[in-house]
């Protein structure tokens, strides 16, 4: 094992210049969309939400439900818990959502706004709607990133709707064949629909918390338009996790949401930083072997020849090749890893805010910053190769 650690170089700019992140608000909203008949409803002014909408929009191609509170100046000057209990009466009467995301933005953090106390009041008023799980989550857009915004999301989601064990009569590994699957926010549809293959291989029944596999891959229905999510994981699925066989965790930024759970029901779980790579897939399939006391299908023996044969073919290409890379913290760590077992290093690393899992990546040092830094960083260092989001796009013309 290695003992190597990464140096973490804290943020010195006043500003940001070309941001690398997108804010914790969204991540919180995009993982409310992975549940069934769901609904994020942003506390905030009707802009913070169009802007998350069309961001949402143009990278998924999917119609998006996002609600607002519509916060204006008398609510952030006057209060806007009312803007809160009046909108969720709304959607509960004409939507009928399953459950309801109420993630903050930097407007009410600033504000002063209580959400907690804005939805005891609406349980107050309203009790008709008891049956209807609302989920309030702090997530001002000035503080974290997509990733822990998300993260966040989930851990709430699991203290407000998952049952502690005594309570809810579940007892680990009630339904043998149940696995539960918390994800972090870097894993795409895809991915997550490739994870449930692989899970599936074994005879063994995923539930992923949450699910964008399922809600945001594309559907076509009858209806043109639906006000809720379609696809996702049921919250009945969340009152049997208790039952579950075991807990699979993908992502070090969910770490406190499988704590949670873990404490909840009693469920073993099982973690992992990321699969991407040789050694991450191994370590997962290991597991998925352990729990279903199944040997390793034959279709992932085959898989894993070809991985081997692809990293000997590239690797006269790819090695000793210098990398800059720019990402949240758990899928930079998934690449820095990726690369170091292609040969290549990484000569650049710049995360858009501080996370333990960084500490970890296969580089000497890590940027708390944004893609200025990693445009400084990659030429200083000679980098060859960039791997980022879209917005690094003129980055590497330039």
């Amino acid at each position: 094992m290695s003992t190597h650690t990464t140096v973490i170089e804290k943020r010195k700019k006043a500003l940001s210049v070309n941001p690398l992140k997108s804010s914790s608000t969204i991540g919180a909203a995009l993982a409310f969309l992975g549940f069934y008949r769901s609904i994020p409803m942003l506390h905030g002014s009707q802009g913070c939400t169009a802007f998350g909408k069309v961001f949402f929009v143009r990278h998924f191609r999917e119609p998006i439900p996002l609600q607002t509170t519509a916060m204006d100046q008398v609510s952030s000057v006057m209060g806007s818990e009312g803007n809160i209990i009046e909108g969720l009466k709304t959607i509960c009467e004409k939507s009928a959502p399953a459950i309801i995301g109420l993630p903050t933005t930097g407007l009410a953090e600033t504000q002063g706004s209580d959400i907690n106390m804005a939805v005891g009041d609406f349980r107050k008023n309203y009790p008709q709607f008891d049956h209807i799980p609302v989920i309030p989550v702090s997530t001002p857009d000035y503080t974290g990133c997509t990733e822990s915004g998300f993260a966040q999301a989930v851990e709430a989601l699991i203290r407000v709707i998952v049952p502690p064990a005594d309570e809810a009569g579940t007892k680990p590994g009630a339904r043998k064949k149940q696995v539960t699957v918390l994800v972090g926010s870097f894993l795409t549809p895809g991915d997550l629909e490739a994870l449930k293959d692989m899970i599936e291989l074994f005879g063994l029944r995923p539930v992923l918390i949450p699910d964008l596999s399922d809600s945001l891959d594309g559907h076509l229905t009858a209806t043109d338009f639906s006000p809720l999510t379609i696809g996702g994981t049921a919250v009945s699925e969340l009152l049997e996790l208790g039952n579950s066989q075991a807990t699979l965790v993908v992502g070090a930024s969910m770490h406190k949401a499988a704590d949670l759970l873990e404490s909840r029901t009693g469920v073993p779980d099982y973690r992992f930083d990321h699969v991407m790579g040789l050694d991450a897939v191994d370590q997962f399939v290991s597991a998925l072997s352990e729990i279903s006391a199944e040997p390793v299908p034959e279709k992932l023996e085959r898989g894993r020849a070809q991985l081997q044969d692809a990293m000997l073919d590239t690797h006269f290409m790819l090695g000793l090749t210098r990398v800059a890379i720019a990402a949240d913290a758990d899928l930079l760590k998934a690449f820095s890893d990726l690369v170091a077992a292609m040969g290549a290093s990484t000569v650049a690393a710049v995360a858009p805010a501080n996370a333990p899992v960084l500490k970890t990546v296969a580089a000497d040092k890590v940027k708390i910053g944004d893609l200025e830094e990693l445009e400084k960083l990659a030429v200083a260092n000679g980098a060859e190769l960039l791997i980022s989001n879209s917005h690094s796009v003129d980055t590497a013309r330039r």
